[in-house]
């Protein structure tokens, strides 16, 4: 992955992610995450948790995962590091490291190290800073990746440039001495280098320019930070250059950079250079309320070298207000600070200011070791400049306060002796024009020891002096006038750029917006087209209409043919309900009878006045109506539409959203009227299914009644013929005893006979009364199972017995089921109709066996096997299905089993599954002793 992106390759991974779900995503989404770091910091973080999620649930090899996962890391580290969380950067730079170099990934431990060096950097710690990209050159040397290599050296050299400016120079001058025709990358480090290095040799406009060329790239290639702090250093060469309102221009640019990003270092930089611009143009009350902000938004950063920055800019502000106390206290932090830095600039500054803050406060002894210090430290890291101001600071001293002369001393007082040692650095310089002021000083101080000839000579060389410090200025402010041309083409080149950026990033958003609204649609189609209830489809669509457009009124009609009129099935207006409403379709004028018979969308952006009369009373006048029909294949249901108080209510996203709706809608609905008509039909299958049911109890109960009936009948008739021949014997020849007793007996036979018959004819009434009260109430009650399934058999025996087969009962007395009887009666005997129907097909001497045993705490396993034909493999993961059977037209309906698991499921709280292989088929039942509670007012449905 490379370590910098450009803005155009950026722009692809944002529209290669768009259409792109789950962990599909991840290819794009994790170095579009990296590359926007800094970019958009926030963004960054988002993409990166997104990206952790989708790892955690992608199925990838663990190297894999194990290097996203530490990029991913390295993301977060760096997010933490640019909102000033130094700790928590530091943590999770190391633990990406370390995962990184676990896994020999040299390219991920470069970018770790010089995640850490900036980190570095932020807590003042540049030797750590120098060691951690020098480690960063090694590894990505390791990886073969030169141009890892050349940035970390870059880096590298800038930084050496503040501690040695000639070291530097000759060390990395040759590595780097151009930046033309290097990846952009790579060159906002090098000009950052040629920047610095050209500002310390005081050429303001070689540094401007340098910095312009940074600026530019570090942009383009979402090097935000570093983008900041190159604008800020543009404008700090302006005002260097006299040029203070293109230096304000170039400052507030940069703080326009940095405040959107929250980022500490940055906006605390921003702020503190803006002051120092104020401070220099006069305006030293705001310049001191915006170098408080920065100081207190830099104060976790109380180690870097802006905060040291800031606190010179306080001395100088504090000096301007004479206030030396405080002015002394900067001065001290800064050295402080430059002393932990080990940076030359600032130690030979913070010496500077505090002699003369010292001196002010009438300390000069203090105030004169501090500025020999300084002195010191100039010469000793060969820093001409900073040397000539500390000299020039001595010579100040002496002629404020009497102090012990310096030894050996040759000229004829202290301040000349060390304004002639000035001149000796200065003329050491080469180019350099001795500026006015310090021959000026030189010539106050011959006049002051009455040198006067020796004063006239050097002030005329003062004159001199000035005049070519005129010239300069003039060429500063032509360079001036160069770079703010340079800087005006580098903004407009800069803002044709980011207008690219910008337009593709929209492009990008807009793609993003549609495919999210398409995913939305998609989402809501789905839900709308579960729906197989026609009102709980209208509340569907009224509800995501209402959240997706501008809606006053939303209406569905529907037609009615046999009305030729179209009636409105749902309306809504401003919450509440329309009544129900009929369009003629000879209508034609009106909007909805267009819709219908044009079979195409209506929208009206405003309605005219005109058509305001014609408004449904009793509802409201909209301005912007819309009206799409809904089709279904090649028929039209009706029409939907939307309407909105506000004219040009619905552009082409709005109406695209409508239409999509409109079509999952007529989906809807039409599945919803086919569920209408199917449970129409099923219900009537069903009746039929009970009425035969009951037909075959009927009959069950006439033949079994038949035989203890005719029986006594029969008996009852012959006793009949011997009670009228025993009455003939009485009336005519006369009644024998033997007569008589023969009477007797077949009497008492007759009675016991017509007795057994008529109770047996009772007790099959008793069973098949309790059978049919049970089987039509579905009345819940206790009940002993085997008395039940006993009573259950009784009913179907005929048909058993008819066709010659067999059912053997092993249900143990006194298993109580608190549970619904009728129902549990009709599983049992669908089951057994099943076998007798399919199972024995041509099969005579059939064996059934219905057996129960209690399993569970609390519930009862009954199992009904056959020996008959089996079910056929194809079939068994379909018998459950309503209407499936392989005797259609020979008997079977196709609803029996179906009935019977959703009794056993739904009523009776249980579970029926079935095996079977060549031979014989086994039903498992298991239900609990105790049915489930069901709400009284919505029973369960048994179909």
């Amino acid at each position: 992955m490379e370590m910098f992106a450009l803005d155009e390759q950026v722009a692809q991974w944002e529209a290669a992610l768009l259409p792109l779900r789950g962990a599909a995503r991840l290819p794009a989404l994790v170095p579009l995450a990296w590359h926007v770091r800094q970019r958009d910091s926030a963004r960054a973080a988002a993409l990166a948790a997104e990206a952790q999620a989708l790892l955690a649930a992608a199925a990838l090899p663990p190297p894999a995962h194990r290097v996203i996962a530490a990029r991913l890391l390295l993301v977060q580290a760096e997010t933490a590091w640019l909102h000033g969380a130094l700790d928590a950067a530091d943590a999770q730079a190391d633990a990406a490291f370390d995962m990184l170099s676990a896994l020999g990934d040299a390219t991920g431990r470069a970018d770790a190290h010089w995640l850490r060096a900036w980190i570095a950097v932020d807590r003042g710690e540049h030797g750590r800073c120098d060691a951690e990209l020098l480690r960063a050159a090694d590894a990505a040397r390791e990886a073969g990746d030169a141009l890892r290599v050349a940035i970390a050296e870059a880096a590298t050299a800038r930084w050496a440039v503040l501690r040695d400016l000639h070291a530097a120079s000759a060390r990395w001058g040759g590595r780097f001495d151009s930046a033309d025709a290097l990846p952009a990358a790579l060159a906002a480090w090098v000009n950052d280098f040629h920047g610095l290095a050209a500002s310390q040799s005081r050429d303001l406009g070689a540094a401007a320019g340098h910095y312009m060329r940074c600026y530019e790239t570090a942009l383009e290639t979402g090097q935000l930070r570093q983008a900041i702090t190159a604008a800020a250093n543009i404008g700090g060469y302006f005002t260097r250059l006299n040029d203070h309102q293109a230096a304000l221009e170039w400052k507030q640019c940069a703080l326009d950079l940095a405040r959107p990003t929250g980022w500490p270092r940055s906006v605390g930089a921003c702020l503190m250079h803006t002051a120092e611009s104020m401070r220099r143009l006069g305006r030293l009350d705001a310049a001191a309320e915006l170098l408080q902000e920065a100081l207190r938004i830099l104060a976790p950063l109380s180690g870097s070298r802006s905060y040291a920055i800031a606190l010179r800019y306080l001395g100088d502000l504090k000096l301007d207000q004479g206030d030396y106390g405080a002015a002394l206290d900067a001065f001290e932090r800064l050295g402080q600070r430059a002393d932990a830095l080990d940076q030359a600039d600032f130690q030979s500054a913070a010496r500077r200011g505090q002699a003369h803050a010292l001196s002010s406060l009438a300390r000069p002894d203090e105030a004169l070791q501090a500025a020999l210090t300084a002195a010191a430290l100039a010469a000793r890291q060969g820093h001409a400049y900073n040397h000539i101001a500390a000299l020039r600071v001595l010579a100040l001293l002496h002629a404020r306060h009497a102090l012990p002369a310096p030894q050996p001393m040759e000229a004829l007082n202290p301040a000349l002796h060390y304004l002639h040692q000035a001149l000796a650095v200065a003329g050491g310089i080469p180019g350099y024009i001795l500026p006015g002021d310090l021959l000026d000083a030189l010539a106050r101080e011959y006049a002051r020891a009455g040198e006067y000839e020796q004063a006239y000579a050097i002030a005329q060389q003062a004159g001199a002096a000035r005049e070519k410090t005129h010239g300069q200025e003039a060429t500063n402010r032509a360079i001036a006038m160069q770079v703010h041309h340079q800087t005006e083409h580098a903004r407009a080149e800069g803002y044709h750029h980011r207008e690219l950026a910008e337009s593709e990033a929209r492009r990008a958003a807009v793609l993003q917006q549609t495919s999210a609204t398409l995913e939305r649609l998609s989402a809501i189609g789905q839900e709308i087209t579960t729906h197989l209830d026609a009102r709980a489809v209208f509340d569907v669509l009224d509800r995501h209409v209402h959240a997706l457009l501008p809606t006053t009124t939303f209406a569905i009609y529907l037609t009615d043919p046999a009305a030729g009129a179209l009636q409105r099935a749902y309306g809504v207006e401003a919450g509440q309900a329309l009544p129900t409403n009929s369009i003629a379709l000879a209508e034609r004028q009106a909007y909805s009878v267009r819709c219908l018979l044009e079979r195409r969308e209506v929208y009206v952006e405003r309605v005219p006045r005109a058509r305001h009369a014609t408004v449904v009373p009793g509802t409201r006048v909209n301005l912007s109506v819309l009206y799409v029909p809904l089709v279904v294949g090649e028929r039209v249901m009706g029409v939907m539409t939307v309407q909105a108080r506000h004219a040009e209510a619905y552009g082409e996203r709005e109406r695209l959203i409508f239409r999509t709706l409109c079509a999952y809608g007529a989906i809807a609905l039409d599945n919803a009227n086919a569920y209408r008509q199917l449970k129409d039909a099923q219900t009537q299958l069903v009746s039929q299914e009970k009425l035969a049911a009951l037909g075959a109890l009927m009959a069950g109960v006439a033949h079994e009644l038949n035989t203890p009936i005719g029986n006594s009948l029969l008996i009852a008739s012959t006793m009949q013929q011997k009670t009228e021949e025993l009455a003939r014997l009485m009336d005519g020849p006369g009644l024998r005893r033997s007569d008589l007793a023969a009477f007797i007996g077949d009497a008492k036979k007759a009675a016991g006979l017509v007795m057994r018959g008529l109770h047996s004819a009772a007790d099959l009434v008793n069973s098949f009364k309790q059978v049919a009260v049970d089987r039509t109430t579905e009345q819940r009650r206790l009940f002993d199972l085997q008395q039940v399934a006993h009573e259950i058999i009784a009913t179907v025996m005929n048909r058993i017995r008819g066709g010659g087969h067999q059912i053997a009962f092993d249900i143990p007395a006194l298993i109580m089921m608190d549970s619904y009887p009728g129902p549990f009666g009709q599983v049992a005997t669908n089951l057994i109709n099943n076998a007798l129907l399919h199972a024995f097909d041509g099969v005579e001497g059939g064996q059934m066996w219905l057996s129960a045993r209690l399993a569970a705490p609390g519930r009862v396993h009954i199992t009904f096997r056959d020996d008959g034909g089996g079910i056929a493999e194809a079939h068994r993961q379909r018998i459950f299905d309503p209407f499936f059977t392989t005797k259609l037209g020979q008997g079977g309906s196709g609803l029996g089993l179906s009935i019977s698991y959703n009794i056993v499921t739904s009523l009776l709280g249980g579970s029926i599954s079935v095996h079977s292989g060549d031979a014989g088929t086994t039903f498992t039942v298991d239900l609990p002793l105790t049915a489930p509670q069901h709400d009284p007012a919505r029973p369960a449905t048994i179909y």
